[in-house]
């Protein structure tokens, strides 16, 4: 029980960690947590990796074989698709079997409130507590199970949601071999636009890498917008919960210039604040200023995003990595539905248009990250070592002052900044920059990995 944690989303591990023993410890410990909450029924999802059916249904097994009855869908699907049926059906919580953007060689679980919001502290700290090894009760007494289509509600409601005609638009979606497949390119598709398929079948190992939608990774999604025409470029990762834009100038769009075309295109017919992650680029602020909104700042994680979201009333949430939600449709991130409203506003004005827009009002704004190999078991005490050992200026430049939210987010005296935090998922620390120039975020970056990498 020791090797299960919760971190920024879920439990995540290697296979040979996520063992189905665990995972059904796991499953007990929430089964216990929705006997707490008095819940009666409980939704299960997964995703497309070779080893998730089966974990879902040791999964299954735990929570009916504790009373709860279980909707669960007939094929893997994104977790936003089972996060939304949650809050329609007004479910009591539920559980995703997924590993998000990770390789094959892991898996993970994550814990949805009945809201459809990511699980929070106070939850997965309760369920460490109840890691137990199951204790289900007999055949009669246990739960009804009940396997379904979860996508043709929620297609049906995002259509009506985005209420958008994309009859002139091309799309070429790259599904990166996950659950968004045949559920994001058969929405865009339904709402008029001609769609393009890349990597659309089903590949348990990904296509023998790591359904992450990163510039690296989606090169041949770039290249055939640019050699298709296409007007814009589509994808998701693993589970389909956070999204990726090729755009025929940009090609790869930074998530973080993605996110404040977004919120000026959703503060044209509304009205709200936005909540964003420390990592997440201070862009957001400008435009929230200039349209007399404030900016919600909270830790990495969307966990955090969602309670922002709902304590603010907010119009949007979002992160550096491509994870957005709309308060009005989900408490939670979701790059289904994102793909029909992000292609809407495109189909309305280009991004590169609204982008070029944006820079031009309020200034070129760089960011970029690393990452540093760190062991779990180092994390804390490295974050320790670098609370008595932060320098008071950085390339020259004076430390302005150090915000502590979330690891140690370090402002300098021109207004760039250095943030340092410890991965939620992986054995890594992650360093952020964010400047005026491409190349003081470099200098940035590596000024950073000289700060840490002395202390692992």
């Amino acid at each position: 029980m020791d090797q299960i944690s919760f971190g920024t989303d879920g439990w995540r591990a290697t296979l040979d960690t996520f063992t189905e023993e665990r995972v059904r410890i796991v499953a007990q410990a929430a089964a216990s947590y929705f006997d707490e909450q008095d819940a009666e029924t409980v939704g299960v999802g997964y995703d497309a990796r070779e080893t998730s059916p089966g974990f879902a249904e040791a999964v299954i097994e735990v929570l009916s074989g504790n009373g709860l009855d279980v909707v669960t869908s007939e094929r893997d699907c994104p977790t936003p698709v089972l996060a939304w049926t949650l809050d329609d059906r007004d479910l009591d919580g539920g559980i995703v079997v997924t590993a998000s953007h990770n390789p094959p060689e892991y898996n993970g679980i994550k814990f949805l409130s009945p809201d459809g919001s990511p699980a929070g502290e106070s939850v997965t700290n309760r369920l460490e507590e109840l890691l137990a090894e199951p204790d289900l009760l007999p055949e009669v007494e246990r739960g009804t199970v009940t396997e379904e289509p979860l996508v043709p509600e929620y297609h049906a409601h995002a259509l009506a949601y985005a209420d958008t005609d994309l009859e002139d638009l091309s799309v070429v979606y790259d599904a990166m071999h996950g659950s968004g497949r045949d559920v994001t390119d058969a929405l865009l598709e339904s709402a008029g636009a001609d769609v393009e398929r890349l990597r659309n079948e089903l590949d348990p190992t990904f296509g023998g890498g790591s359904p992450e939608p990163t510039a690296e990774k989606l090169e041949t999604l770039v290249e055939r917008v640019t050699e298709s025409g296409a007007d814009l470029g589509v994808a998701n990762d693993g589970d389909a919960d956070r999204i990726a834009i090729v755009t025929p100038e940009r090609g790869f769009l930074d998530p973080n210039l993605l996110y404040a075309a977004l919120y000026e295109y959703l503060l044209e017919s509304g009205s709200g604040p936005a909540v964003r992650t420390v990592s997440t680029t201070f862009l957001i602020d400008k435009i929230a200023a200039a349209h007399g909104e404030e900016t919600v700042e909270v830790p990495v994680g969307f966990k955090w995003v969602a309670e922002g979201m709902r304590e603010s009333d907010a119009l949007c949430g979002g992160e550096e990595s491509g994870g957005f939600g709309l308060t009005d449709h989900l408490l939670n991130k979701d790059g289904v539905l994102l793909a029909l409203v992000i292609a809407s506003a495109h189909a309305e004005r280009s991004l590169d248009d609204r982008i070029d827009d944006i820079l031009a009002e309020y200034g070129e704004i760089y960011q970029d990250r690393i990452s540093v190999d760190c062991p779990d078991a180092r994390k804390e005490a490295v974050l320790g070592e670098l609370d008595d050992s932060l320098p008071e200026s950085i390339l020259g430049l004076d430390v302005d002052r150090v915000d502590e939210k979330d690891g140690f987010k370090i402002f300098l005296e021109n207004g760039s900044w250095l943030l340092v935090r410890p991965s939620g998922t992986e054995p890594k620390l992650r360093v952020y920059a964010e400047a005026d120039s491409d190349e003081q975020v470099r200098n940035l970056l590596e000024a950073g990995r000289d700060i840490i990498e002395p202390l692992i």
